[in-house]
């Protein structure tokens, strides 16, 4: 049996252990550990190995707290699995990595080691394709990139896109005009742009045709130079729509394409252009597909649980259909 004490100021502790000690309780679940706050700190016991894990677990949060962060449950779970996995630090690692600050000053970053690789990634290529389940912060991310690179001026403009694939006759019946139908579609790029910039900014640039919130329709026959141009929920596009766009870029751009394979809301019989796209474009120089998982998922726990078990269905579906 073996022991350990956490040399860990009050303060910080607080931080660590969760309201009613809730991460401490999951950490002795996990791991088989005895953990106790005494007034010389935070006593480990347990056997070697499971007292070394938990020792790393907490002296990365603690690393965490002393950086002014707000220990989450998701910080704790993301710990936990990069803990089983011998990947010590990754909390760390990603926490340093600062893209920008929202409206109410809460710091952008990205949160698991997917999220870093993806950010990487649209920093160093000219087109990157973001694929992965809802939740793993895929178009939050390429927003606050694009606004990032908009106010530091290295494009002149932001446009923002997504195909309305339910834009012929069921549209036909909202009332209202064009863009009060399309609204409710680009209504996710629309509360990103809020939360980062601000109404106000976002109004402003809009009215100047600086920052572009439109259907993917609306890209046709058009040339995009220096602009950071953000596709959502590729998996919805065709063929067609997907090298239409992609051939609609022009120079000084930069492309982020979102996209969740597991969601498809394309006719059965339609082929979907993210998955075209995969398969041919791969090899490109410039080009960087990037896939999350449900590793990578920041909303609540449960969602994380809810994306892995349909994960999981599908893989023994595929498995059997083989």
């Amino acid at each position: 049996m073996a022991e350990f004490i956490l040399d860990i100021e009050i303060e910080h502790a607080k931080n660590i252990s969760g309201a009613f000690d809730v991460y401490i309780k999951k950490l002795e679940r996990t791991f088989s550990v005895s953990i106790l706050e005494r007034s010389e700190g935070i006593k480990i016991t347990g056997s070697d190995l499971d007292v070394t894990t938990v020792k790393n677990i907490l002296t990365e949060l603690y690393e965490l707290s002393k950086r002014g962060n707000v220990i989450t449950e998701q910080n704790v779970d993301y710990a936990i699995a990069m803990a089983i996995e011998n990947k010590n630090n990754a909390l760390l690692e990603v926490d340093a990595d600062l893209i920008c600050h929202t409206m109410l000053g809460k710091p952008v970053k990205p949160k698991t080691l997917g999220q870093k690789q993806y950010v990487d990634a649209i920093r160093n290529n000219m087109i990157t394709f973001g694929i992965g389940p809802a939740g793993t912060g895929k178009t939050y991310l390429a927003m606050a990139m694009a606004i990032t690179a908009f106010k530091n001026e290295e494009v002149s403009r932001i446009i923002l896109t997504r195909p309305a694939i339910e834009a012929g006759e069921k549209l036909g019946f909202l009332p209202g005009d064009l863009q009060s139908k399309i609204d409710p579609y680009l209504r996710p790029l629309y509360d990103a742009l809020y939360q980062i910039m601000g109404a106000d900014a976002f109004i402003k640039n809009s009215e100047k045709g600086l920052i572009e919130v439109a259907p993917l329709a609306y890209m046709r026959g058009r040339t995009l130079d220096n602009a950071y141009i953000i596709l959502d929920e590729a998996q919805n596009t065709t063929p067609s729509q997907m090298k239409m766009f992609l051939t609609r870029i022009g120079f000084g751009s930069k492309v982020v394409i979102t996209g969740d394979r597991t969601q498809k809301d394309l006719p059965r019989d339609q082929i979907s252009g993210l998955d075209t796209a995969m398969k041919i474009l791969g090899k490109i120089e410039g080009i960087k597909f990037c896939t999350l998982t449900s590793h990578d998922v920041v909303r609540h726990p449960l969602v994380q649980k809810i994306v892995k078990a349909y994960e999981e269905y599908e893989s023994s579906l595929a498995k059997k259909n083989r």
